[in-house]
């Protein structure tokens, strides 16, 4: 692949998991409306509902992420992503027209396999990275959310003013739009000389974990992923609910706030975490991130007026450096013909973290926030900064075991 090439085809992946982040962040603001509008019930209902939904697409990500990761080391890179995005698309305008809570938690099964190409994608940098760039490059997967999560709330909040089902129908063309540029410019990087058979063994989320676990320190770093997202999670899980409750947030609102968050992330994960792993290497940048993200969990448990929440989030960004150091780490200490079958196994970590966290976050929140428990609206957040201390724990662990 000569650079043109690699050019084009590195920005056809960072366009697509922009894309990604808007299709998410386009519904999220308007998923307690749509959900009350198809069934009914208070906002705590809803948001338990939304942890259902969320744990549902999870499961898929869960299970299909090293299926896919592994299709992509046998078939490639190109026909995996495509096909996804194809069904992705559809999925979206199936939301857009459900009238049950049924026919939403079946597009979020079809819509948690498609999503879960995640590990394709970064297989595929992985395929065009030198060793040395590979932490860098996945924090350009982080930018590319964190870009997505600012166009993504905003639109979505703009259009949610004008119903909860616009935003699906804006996330359907906008797949649409990729799949066809896609289809275009992105090449194969899966040669004969990396190509592996396709083996359901080891393309079980179980199977892969065990097969990985061999290669060194990658087993306790696959935990630090799940203890990491888990704790990350409470802010998509219930990040809509938590302001419309604690501040009185419209979904216009919550969309630009989710804006400022992704500004953040996208100038941390873009351009500042270079810098950071140059000056403190991986694991300096994993222990900043861990420390940072514990401090910014307890401070958001304290704020109780909307304008001091608004101008805050955009700090809390300042700890997202941590999954792509990770993924640098673990990604050097997996073979040439491993990348699709590692990145799928951290993409069922993340997943694995998705089933549960949404269920623990909006059950705490639901509690907290009804006549059953004392009124603690951001209580969701003190369980993620106590998970902080545990990753900081589980990581120094790590760390004193490989020095040994």
């Amino acid at each position: 692949m000569n650079a043109p090439q690699r050019k084009r085809a590195f920005t056809f992946i960072l366009i697509t998991l922009t894309l990604d982040a808007m299709g998410i962040g386009l519904i999220m603001p308007v998923m307690p409306d749509l959900i009350r509008a198809v069934n009914g019930g208070s906002l705590g209902t809803a948001a338990i509902w939304g942890g259902i939904l969320a744990t549902a697409f999870a499961v898929m990500q869960f299970i299909f992420g090293p299926i896919l990761g592994s299709l992509s080391d046998r078939y490639g890179r190109r026909p995996v992503l495509l096909i996804s995005l194809l069904v992705m698309s559809l999925d979206y305008l199936v939301m857009a027209v459900a009238g049950s809570i049924w026919l939403l938690f079946a597009t979020r099964i079809i819509g948690g396999i498609t999503a879960a190409t995640m590990a394709t994608a970064s297989a595929f940098i992985a395929d065009i990275s030198k060793p040395e760039e590979k932490s860098a490059n996945f924090g350009l997967i982080g930018a590319a959310f964190g870009l997505g999560f600012v166009l993504g709330p905003v639109i979505g909040g703009l259009l949610g003013e004008f119903g909860a089902r616009a935003p699906f129908y804006a996330a359907a063309a906008l797949g649409t739009a990729n799949l066809i540029f896609g289809y275009y410019v992105l090449p194969e990087t899966v040669t004969d000389r990396i190509r592996r058979p396709f083996s359901l063994r080891r393309a079980n989320p179980f199977g892969a974990f065990k097969a990985l676990g061999q290669l060194d320190g990658v087993r306790r770093l696959v935990f630090l992923v799940f203890l990491y997202e888990f704790a990350f999670i409470v802010y998509p899980a219930t990040w809509a609910y938590f302001t419309k409750e604690a501040y009185g947030w419209s979904p216009g609102m919550v969309g630009a706030s989710l804006a400022l968050f992704g500004v953040g992330m996208a100038i941390v994960q873009g351009a500042l975490i270079r810098p950071a792993l140059r000056r403190f290497g991986e694991r300096g940048t994993i222990i900043y991130g861990i420390t940072f993200n514990f401090l910014a969990f307890a401070v958001l448990t304290q704020i109780t007026t909307g304008w001091v929440a608004l101008a805050f989030i955009p700090l809390t960004s300042l700890g997202a450096v941590v999954t792509p150091a990770l993924q640098g780490l673990m990604s050097q200490r997996a073979g040439d013909d491993q990348q699709g079958e590692l990145q799928g196994v951290i993409s069922s970590a993340k997943s694995m973290a998705m089933i549960f966290s949404p269920l623990v976050m909006t059950q705490i929140f639901y509690v907290f926030t009804t006549d059953t428990g004392p009124y603690f609206p951001g209580a969701a957040f003190a369980l993620s900064a106590g998970i902080m201390i545990a990753c900081m724990v589980v990581f120094l662990g790590r760390t004193r075991q490989t020095a040994t």
